[in-house]
């Protein structure tokens, strides 16, 4: 097991039972503890004194938070806001985005399955349509992507969807490579990326989207419930968040677009505040040193597991496709995939083995989708291994 500068086992930083082999940070990612403390030490102060916490302290605390997470994802302070999580901040762009009868939305059919329905219930609500790009598994060239999903964008074309990590293949987009190609047809993209914040140098000043929605508390390991949306400034206008209060700032300083999103009704902010103590977990363990060890892990058990089902996998054997996450086609069963509902396989590894791992459907077959993170080691993977081996016995 890898250890911290100062030579605690890195596992030993998260509270995760040690019965456990958690490989889906994906899904939901937990904090290390020094993350966790320093929640609860701003939500101690908070209930201490409310009022003066509210009126005087935290515009400047959430001002300094937000302006380590802009600096960590390449953006300006000025451009980015707090959400609760990418879902949020996706239902933002979709209630902000004028559509009329007749226009369209493209997105790629890899896409998480909450993006799919905002966008299909918006559309439909307005009486535009969702077109889908059809990308291939295991395609040949990043410009595949590109060409897959833009042959589908047309003169009604409003927006284009696409994640920067895909949820159930999880596969790295070109999303630098596809906002250039919609820039030449004055196509705005919104980037879903709750994936990528950490498992990828993620710099949005370069990426040239109109929007970023993502989550913290994935790879990041910030406090759940905490969130950004990043907006360039050409599209602020009529952006407003899914719930609107005072939208002004309460310690007298000229109000600015992103005070609608500070003042959304009473709520705790810790989640937020804490961004930062993830943000400094991860410089001090370096954040390259990260992304070479978890994505060396995700290669080990698509190594492992192609080994046993004989495929292929879904992507590439490459970093320039997976990071920290693999997605991995199951041999045919006579279990049919059930879209939404837990696959006796992930509830088999959970209750005979305490491992924790989805299993999802595409296109009719069922994934498994492994993460790896820095409290995971390759006995994880060997756990994981030998269990679907007796499993597949049965």
């Amino acid at each position: 097991m890898d250890s911290t500068p100062s030579g605690q086992s890195i596992r030993s930083q998260w509270t995760i039972p040690d019965e456990v082999t958690y490989l889906n940070h994906g899904s939901f990612g937990p904090s290390p503890q020094v993350v966790q403390e320093e929640r609860q030490r701003w939500y101690r102060k908070l209930e201490a004194q409310p009022m003066d916490f509210y009126l005087r302290e935290l515009e400047d605390a959430w001002d300094a938070a937000l302006s380590e997470l802009a600096a960590f994802v390449g953006a300006r302070p000025q451009d980015i806001v707090f959400v609760e999580n990418a879902t949020t901040g996706m239902n933002i762009v979709a209630q902000s985005v004028p559509l009329e009868p007749g226009d369209e939305v493209l997105l790629s059919d890899h896409e998480y399955g909450a993006v799919k329905r905002i966008w299909e219930t918006t559309c439909a609500e307005k009486g535009a349509k969702v077109v889908y790009g059809c990308w291939p598994l295991a395609p040949r060239s990043p410009r595949e992507l590109v060409d897959g999903l833009m042959e589908r964008a047309s003169r009604r074309t409003r927006l284009i969807v696409v994640s920067h990590v895909t949820s159930p293949t999880a596969m790295v987009v070109p999303v630098e490579a596809i906002c250039a190609e919609a820039r030449q047809r004055d196509i705005p993209v919104c980037v879903d990326g709750p994936h990528a914040i950490a498992m990828l140098p993620v710099d949005l000043g370069r990426i040239g989207c109109a929007f970023y929605t993502a989550s913290c508390h994935k790879w990041l390991c910030a406090p759940f419930g905490s969130g950004f949306l990043y907006v360039d400034e050409s599209y602020r206008d009529g952006l407003r968040p899914a719930v609107r209060s005072w939208g002004l700032s309460l310690s007298g300083r000229p109000s600015r677009w992103q005070d609608e999103f500070l003042w959304v009704g009473t709520r705790d902010p810790s989640a937020f505040l804490a961004v930062p103590a993830a943000i400094r977990f991860l410089r001090q363990y370096g954040p390259e040193r990260f992304r070479e060890r978890t994505h060396a892990l995700a290669r080990f058990a698509r190594q492992q597991i192609v080994e046993r089902i004989g495929d292929h996998g879904l992507v590439p054997d490459s970093p320039e496709w997976y990071a920290s996450m693999v997605s991995l086609p199951l041999p045919p069963s006579d279990i049919t995939p059930r879209s939404g509902l837990r696959d006796p396989l992930q509830e088999s590894l959970w209750s005979e083995y305490g491992i924790e791992v989805p299993v999802l459907t595409f296109r009719d077959r069922r994934i498994l989708r492994v993460s790896c993170h820095l409290y995971n080691d390759r006995q994880d993977i060997d756990r994981l291994v030998t269990a679907l081996d007796r499993l597949a016995d049965t």
